[in-house]
């Protein structure tokens, strides 16, 4: 009798394991029908076959449309799987690298740039932003390292940073000249339009070394939501976990909108759409979510530029109007299986 149950749980684990990886498998799917509707979408009318036998010539496809696509999947897995991971560091559904500040440093940072630098260096802006982004995260990391920090302590802490940054750009705003406001004002909405090729190698480094040392760790973060006790009852090093998983989703996040401001959102509702699809287990949750994420960017970016055509409408626009009635859904009907 124990025998036959023991194979009947195996028969179903094994079929449960089939439909989560098909659901990653169709996810993966949706993506390339985004990306190749991605490369099609845009100002001049172009068709797939177009797409398809394009030469080295076309210079909007291989210097506008694909890196914006290129830069798309980067940021949206990136933010995505850092959102599933703070979600399981804090033990917090409702967590994201952009809860504990970092977003808001960025943005301060890209501001600073911008005022010391002026518009029109790049590459200041970019700096401030990622090096504000580490900041930040090393400061709540600081905190992480404090012998009664709790989850709750460090949501708090990256709320207290979040809006500390939020005034130190208002009064940037306030201090700066009228081209100026303009720059930080649009650098805040998040756009895609600016990557080149450099920016994405630079984001990519940061982005996918840290995406195979997650998902190397995903059996310890199904632990840890268990509890830290039982964690380290079961060999997981739990305060180490929490530092390493937390630096690495504050890096992706800043290689993600160190370039391309900030784009909200998607490291809250990515994960929970790849929970949606695939169960809180982080074998298949951080994948789909990476693949989620990354599916939310691109269409996201397609609305943007296809709604109130010829204009353009940021993506970080679109993503806000897009995540915040799903938050709000979220916060009224979460179940406690669900998480």
């Amino acid at each position: 009798m124990e025998a036959s149950e023991a194979k009947a749980g195996i028969e179903a684990y094994g079929a449960l394991t089939g439909r989560r990886s098909a659901r990653i498998a169709a996810l993966g799917a949706l993506l390339s029908l985004a990306a190749l509707f991605s490369l099609v979408v845009g100002s001049s009318s172009t068709g797939i076959m177009d797409v398809l036998r394009v030469g080295l010539d076309g210079v909007i496809f291989w210097e506008l449309r694909v890196p914006r696509v290129i830069m798309g999947l980067l940021v949206g897995s990136g933010l995505a799987v850092g959102g599933a991971v703070t979600q399981a560091v804090l033990r917090n559904p409702l967590a994201s690298p952009f809860t504990l500040g970092v977003a808001s440093g960025a943005g301060f940072g890209a501001a600073l740039g911008i005022v010391l630098a002026g518009a029109v260096s790049k590459w200041a802006v970019a700096g401030g932003a990622f090096s504000f982004a580490l900041i930040t995260a090393l400061f709540i990391l600081g905190v992480a390292r404090m012998k009664s920090a709790t989850p709750e302590t460090l949501v708090l802490a990256g709320v207290a940073i979040m809006f500390l940054f939020s005034a130190g750009t208002s009064l940037l705003q306030f201090l700066g000249t009228e081209q100026q406001i303009q720059s930080i004002v649009f650098w805040s909405f998040g756009n895609l339009s600016r990557a080149s090729w450099t920016d994405i190698l630079i984001a990519a480094g940061m982005i996918l070394p840290a995406l195979p040392a997650l998902f190397l760790r995903a059996w310890d973060l199904n632990l840890l939501l268990a509890g830290d006790e039982m964690a380290a009852s079961l060999g997981v090093r739990v305060e180490r976990l929490r530092l390493t998983a937390l630096l690495l989703a504050a890096l992706m996040t800043a290689g993600a909108i160190c370039f391309t401001g900030v784009i909200g959102f998607i490291g809250l509702v990515g994960p929970h759409v790849a929970r949606l699809m695939v169960g809180g287990d982080h074998r298949f949750l951080l994948p789909a979510s990476a693949l989620s994420g990354a599916l939310l960017v691109l269409v996201s970016d397609c609305l943007g530029r296809t709604l109130f055509a010829p204009h353009m409408v940021p993506i970080g626009i679109v993503t806000a109007f897009l995540g915040v009635p799903f938050f709000f859904g979220l916060l009224m009907r979460r179940k406690r299986e669900f998480w």
